[in-house]
């Protein structure tokens, strides 16, 4: 949180807890307090016997029978030291009874200043049961994480042992505590005034402890003149901090920090406030948050003044109550000065504003805890009946319980008071009949304490909630209600005879106090020494809840709701998945996109995986490399404006990207670069070989370069000077050669430490003459290095080691593997008890392991395939607070919830050891590739090359990822990764699935010439079987895609140097007809195929075979049609492929003639002749094929949709080769960009956009007008009519005509 730029006598903000712990026997605070206390310090809950007193339960002493034993041996007994005066605790130790089979196995600790109001000591924000004895003799002492401050330590026991009972002696470890406390009574204060520094400091620190009952109230408040304001408050049981700056020129002056969940419970809390320059620390309890002061000035101006308890007249900016603290604060000091001392000998410095005591004196309030669905507390009615009076606090999380239940006298009915979606509804009942049904309240699980006031006289029933009257629930009866002899609260006993308490709602789980019934206070304390009414399952004198949402568990903006289980996180619209949101939902780069199988195009990727950094929208351009293309505001040919008195132009740019994610798309990328150009006339750009630069530029890194497009770091050079080609050999850039006519110095930055380019300063404009124009292109990376980064282990003895796993809250482990045998350890990472492994344990099974504290537990994956196949797999794991998960490749993932109150830390300590074990057994064989944790790549390679026994990388990527490469293109290994070989495909691509379509007009024709035989240049008289033969056919594979509306058309022929030829035409109907000729002397043979009207504008994809006589043919997904031949099954000497128009024509018969002088006006792709590629010949290879192109033939992409580029990126050099020569043209610049023709930009840009509007519609009512077109209308017979036309393509509605030639906007 940034809290701005703001600092100076700012009196703020320290780091340190709970009290300033004063030693006055002991320095190291762990002297024995219990030795000796007098008996009169213990007290327990029961004793079986005098001889089993509290009083015994010494460590190490015989006394007594040795130690203290309770009446029962159950979860309601307790044994309570009362140590005099508040003591800091450091440590406790048990033993169990002397001579005997009684000791206790687990217990928790308690403590509090009272002996009421008790509250369970707590590690990593969960209960935490101390582990006790195995024997009566032994002593187990434990060392508290967080030293605990109080007057009374209570044992809870929790097991025993199973053969005897409970039997305890203990020790409390420690030092007395000093203390300074004043009391507010919500309309005191305490005014501190501060003499004035002499100069501005470095850090100010305020810290206090502090204890209330009310969860609002303003604690700390300081102001001044211009309107500066500090204020720390209560609000909601949390702690509010806000800074106000009343000068600040910023949006946003002011800035509130919030800390800290239900600190209302009357229990200490520490704060502390510090300031180091214009940075804060806040911290409430074992919590801090870090922020920065906003605003433009060097001090914060509060009047030498500090309010404590309250605010001293108005209401003040920054402030959301008015409320002043009710309770204690406690060691209140400001810059190492005790306040409250000084308050206490009434020194000047402090000013007391009405009643302010210096002995914290406490409420009586003892509240009772519901735990489970089996607690419940019941308690007697009132002698008098006549009606019902009862009322309580209550505070819970859940949206739904039952608070209280009562059967009325005389049979009335029964009455339900519970909450139901967070409101109070009061229900009475009788013989299934709702006889009263009102709700009031809203959002009452808010973890707040809440009164309830259910009050019946006669026929009249009210409900009220917090005391507002005005929104109270009221209903009248037809009968007078009579209070009953019992009331139940949370819930009912687990007794099938119970009749008088019935509970068809959920059971409440919470806290209760203040319980009233006939308006008397009900005695709780008496309750839990059975003295009157009953209890089950409860915790009497504490208020257990847990804000489980503080501290928020939930990662990446998360939102944390709760219950009084468990916590749960909204991950919607983050960008992350899973318990906590700690998955990201993308991929970490563009080659991971790529190698799923997708096309080039705009994807989000996460750089970071599960780290702190947001996903980013880039635009994923895939060719053989993968690039990886970050936008900047403005990547156009820009002119630059002279500016009289100004030297030098600046020129910013800002990324869709973070200087975090540049920094990490940089690192992670084997390569990157960045076109930089200048045109220039009479404007020189790096003055060299000898001046000072006129133009230079800035990195990420903020530091200042002088070397330019196409030039090494440091050279002071262009791309010209580096290639000793500038246009003045004197000069080492074109534009310092100050000439008249136009020349550009253009280049590609690829020194990644440098890139990219943040901002550029450009010098000589100033000039009479002087013209310029920059251009910055985008940033461009191709690469990934952790993507491919593997190692193979080849001994079951060999491991990579690197530095401890650090994931105590969240981690997660991805890698991928591939081994031939069925067992071996991936990694494994060690902590004194902690540990982290997986494995695969079995050849279908991967084990993940894991244990914080709460013991060992294991998530397995089996799957129903082998894993050990020489194959890559995909292995995840992921542990957090509330689970543990496992998924391996796409097979569902495992989970395993976490224990709701246990230990939440993964603490290890050992190395990081991959491919085996620190023990050198179960090692694992194979390759890994790809380890990331907690989103951050390991280097395998690199840690392999300095290894005995683990090989740097590993190759064999086509057997998992050949499949990636579709159209009979094949796989080809490389070092890193893999490529798809098109050579034999009629597609293109990185993965050979684009296809290579074109359009036709009517003159267009593509023929691609076979060699001429070389016997008939050396034989024209030999006899024709010895001059062809080599180019004899016995069969043809045929495939192609069309796309027209016109009819007849001819789509492909074929000839050979004997007449004889092959042709595919459509009719005057649309139907497809296929003509042989394989013999010169008998006429050709006609196969018309039994399908649809094709000359629909749809896509339509044409598969023909010939084998010796027998010919087949498939159309689309209709079923195929066999033909037999009656000529000759040779097809000899093929002479040459046509597709379009046929110039040399002379074989041609009469139909074919005719057919053929239309042309043929469509789109064709796709187009294969058994292994030759015309078409693809043609587009891509024009230069170095047999092939000869006559007429208009345009790229398309009938078959595919095109490429969703914003930023046209598929010639990534697009300026590389600019740079050098004389350029006597201006460059056409974006006038949009231009200073000088701003509004020209904009009308420019309006009609651009009236025109592709006009330009859509157009489009769309052509399609409408061709879509709305019946074969009727085209002329064909009714007869040959299609039933219906097949739509193959989802882009295959969009007919074709002339006028479209893939102008798509």
């Amino acid at each position: 949180m940034d809290l701005g730029q703001k600092s100076g006598l700012f009196a703020l903000l320290s780091l340190g807890f709970c009290g300033l712990a004063v030693a006055l026997s002991d320095d190291n605070c762990d002297s024995q307090l219990v030795s000796a206390l007098p008996q009169t310090s213990f007290n327990s809950s029961s004793q079986l016997s005098n001889s089993h007193s509290p009083g015994f339960a010494k460590l190490n002493r015989r006394d007594g029978a040795g130690g203290w034993s309770p009446l029962s041996s159950n979860k309601y007994q307790w044994l309570q030291i009362d140590l005099g005066e508040r003591t800091e605790i450091t440590a406790v130790a048990t033993q169990g009874r002397y001579g005997s089979s009684d000791w206790v196995t687990n217990y928790l600790l308690m403590f509090s200043d009272t002996g009421r109001n008790w509250k369970q000591y707590r590690q990593e924000d969960s209960i935490w049961a101390f582990s006790g004895n195995t024997n009566a003799d032994s002593v187990v002492q434990f060392k508290l994480q967080q030293p605990v401050i109080a007057r009374f330590l209570r044992f809870v026991p929790l097991d025993w042992n199973s053969n005897g009972r409970i039997g305890m002696r203990v020790e409390i470890y420690g030092c007395l505590y000093k203390s300074d406390v004043a009391s507010f009574d919500g309309s005191s204060s305490l005014l501190y005034r501060f003499s004035p520094k002499p100069s501005q400091t470095a850090k100010d620190v305020i810290s206090m402890n502090f204890k209330t009952m009310q969860n609002a109230g303003v604690i700390l408040h300081g102001e001044g003149p211009h309107g500066d304001s500090l204020t720390l408050e209560l609000h909601k049981g949390k702690l509010l901090l806000h800074i106000h700056i009343g000068r600040s020129r910023t949006s946003s002056p002011d800035s509130t920090v919030t800390l800290g969940s239900l600190l209302d419970d009357q229990h200490w809390h520490s704060v502390v406030i510090e300031r180091i320059n214009r940075h804060i620390n806040f911290t409430v309890d074992k919590s801090t948050q870090q922020s920065e002061i906003r605003g433009d000035f060097s001090h914060l101006d509060i009047n030498n003044e500090l309010s404590f308890g309250g605010v001293v007249g108005r209401r003040k900016p920054g402030m959301s109550l008015k409320k002043s603290f009710h309770g204690c604060l406690e060691n209140l000091l400001h810059n190492g000065v005790n306040i409250v001392d000084l308050a206490a000998n009434q020194r000047p410095e402090v000013v007391i504003m009405g009643k302010v005591t210096f002995v914290c004196s406490e409420p009586p309030n003892v509240p009772v805890t519901f735990v489970s669905p089996g607690s419940f507390l019941s308690l007697p009615g009132p002698a008098q009946k006549d009606s019902v009076s009862v009322s309580f606090q209550f505070r819970t999380w859940n949206k739904a319980g039952l608070l209280l239940t009562t059967e009325l006298s005389q049979d009335l009915g029964t009455l339900w008071l519970h909450v139901s979606e967070g409101k109070i509804k009061l229900q009475i009942s009788k013989s299934g009949r709702i006889l009263a049904d009102v709700t009031t309240g809203s959002a009452l699980n808010d973890g707040q304490w809440h009164s309830v006031e259910l009050n019946s006289r006669r026929s009249r029933l009210s409900v009220v909630v917090d005391k507002d009257v005005g929104s109270s629930a009221h209903t009248s009866l037809p009968f007078h209600t009579a209070s009953g002899s019992h009331f139940f609260f949370g819930g009912c006993p687990d007794v099938e005879s119970n009749q008088e308490c019935k509970n068809p709602f959920i059971v409440f789980q919470g806290c209760m106090r203040l319980i009233y019934i006939a308006n008397n206070a009900v005695d709780l304390i008496q309750v839990q020494q059975r003295v009157f009414g009953n209890f089950s399952d409860l915790q009497m004198d504490l208020c257990g809840i847990i804000d489980r949402c503080s501290p928020n568990y939930c990662e990446h903006g998360g939102k944390c709701s709760q219950s009084w289980n468990t916590f749960y996180c909204n991950c919607t619209n983050t960008g992350y998945i899973g318990a906590t949101c700690h998955s990201s939902i993308y991929e970490q780069s563009c080659e991971a996109y790529k190698h799923k199988g997708n096309t080039s195009g705009l994807y989000h990727i996460d750089t970071d995986g599960s780290g702190p950094h947001s996903p980013l929208l880039v635009y994923c351009n895939m060719t053989d490399k993968t690039w990886t293309v970050v936008q900047h505001n403005n990547t156009e040919l820009t002119k630059l404006r002279s500016t009289s008195g100004v030297n030098q132009h600046f020129v910013y740019f800002n990324y869709t990207a973070s200087a975090e994610q540049l920094r990490a798309i940089i690192t992670q990328a084997e390569h990157c670069e960045q076109e930089l150009s200048y045109h220039c006339r009479k404007s020189r750009l790096l003055n060299t070989p000898d001046g000072t630069p006129f133009t230079w530029w800035v990195g990420r890194t903020d530091e200042v370069h002088t070397y330019w497009g196409g030039s090494d770091p440091g050279s002071q050079t262009c791309g010209c000077g580096q290639m000793k080609n500038c246009i003045d050999p004197t000069h080492y850039c074109n534009c310092d050669a100050d000439r008249r006519e136009w020349t550009n110095d253009s280049g590609l930055l690829s020194f990644k430490d440098h890139l990219p380019v943040t901002e550029i300063a450009f010098g000589d404009i100033n000039r009479p003459g002087s013209e310029a124009v920059y251009k910055v292109g985008h940033l461009q990376c191709y690469g990934d290095k952790s993507f491919w980064n593997a190692a193979y282990f080849d001994r079951e003895t060999s491991y990579l080691h690197f530095p401890t796993f650090h994931g105590e809250l969240s981690a997660d482990i991805s890698f991928l593997f591939k081994t031939t045998a069925s067992s071996g350890v991936f990694l494994e990472n060690l902590g004194i008890k902690d540990f982290i492994r997986i494995e695969l344990n079995a050849p279908s099974e991967v084990v993940f392991s894991c244990d914080v504290g709460n013991g060992p537990f294991e998530v397995s994956v089996e799957t129903p395939t082998r894993l050990n196949d020489n194959q890559w797999h995909y292995v995840r794991a992921e542990r957090n607070v509330k689970e543990a998960s496992l998924q391996v490749d796409q097979f569902p993932s495992r989970t395993q919830r976490a224990p709701a109150d246990g230990h939440i830390h993964l603490q290890l300590n050992s190395q990081l050891f991959v491919g085996g074990t620190a023990s050198r057994q179960k090692g694992f064989l194979g390759c890994i590739r790809s380890l990331q944790l907690n989103g951050v790549m390991l280097d395998l390679e690199e840690r392999a090359k300095i290894t005995p026994g683990v090989k740097s990388g590993c190759p064999g990527h086509c057997s998992s990822y050949g499949s990636l490469c579709r159209n009979e293109g094949t796989c080809q290994e490389k070092y890193n990764g893999f490529s798809c070989d098109c050579s034999s495909s009629a597609y293109t691509g990185p993965f050979c699935r684009r296809e290579v379509a074109a359009y036709f007009k009517s003159s267009t024709s593509v023929m691609y010439t076979f060699k001429e035989p070389y016997e008939l240049h050396k034989n024209a008289s030999a006899q024709s079987s010895s001059i062809y033969s080599d180019l004899t056919l016995h069969g043809e594979n045929i495939a192609f895609s069309f796309r027209t509306s016109q009819t007849p058309a001819l789509l492909f022929y074929v000839n050979s140097y004997y007449k004889e030829y092959l042709a595919v035409l459509l009719n005057r109907n649309g139907h497809l007809n296929i003509k042989y000729r394989l013999q010169n002397n008998k006429e050709a043979e006609m196969f018309r195929i039994n399908a649809r009207n094709l000359a629909n504008g749809q896509l339509h994809k044409v598969s023909i075979r010939r084998e010796a006589q027998e010919l087949s043919v498939q159309i689309d997904q209709f079923p195929r049609e066999e033909f037999s031949l009656s000529s000759d099954a040779e097809f000899n000497a093929i002479r040459s492929v046509v597709l379009g128009k046929v110039f040399e024509s002379d074989d041609l018969d009469p139909e074919l003639s005719r057919v053929n002088a239309l042309g043929f006006s469509g789109c064709l792709s796709v187009v294969r002749f058994n292994s030759i590629m015309p078409l693809k010949a043609a587009l891509l290879y024009p230069g170095s094929s047999p092939v000869v192109v006559k007429g208009h033939l345009a790229e398309s992409q009938c078959g595919a949709p095109s490429p969703s580029s914003p930023f046209a990126v598929e010639a990534t050099h697009s300026l590389s080769d600019h740079s050098g020569p004389l350029d006597e043209s201006a460059p056409i610049v974006n006038v949009i960009r231009s200073d000088s023709a701003l509004i020209g930009g904009v009308i420019a840009v309006v009609i651009f956009v009236i025109l592709c509007a006009v330009a859509i519609m157009a489009r769309f009512l052509y399609q409408r007008k061709e879509t709305l077109q019946t074969p009727a209308a085209k002329g064909p017979k009714p007869e040959d009519s299609p039933d219906f036309t097949f739509n193959n393509e989802p882009n295959s509605h969009n007919t074709l005509s002339e006028n479209q030639k893939e102008y798509f906007i």
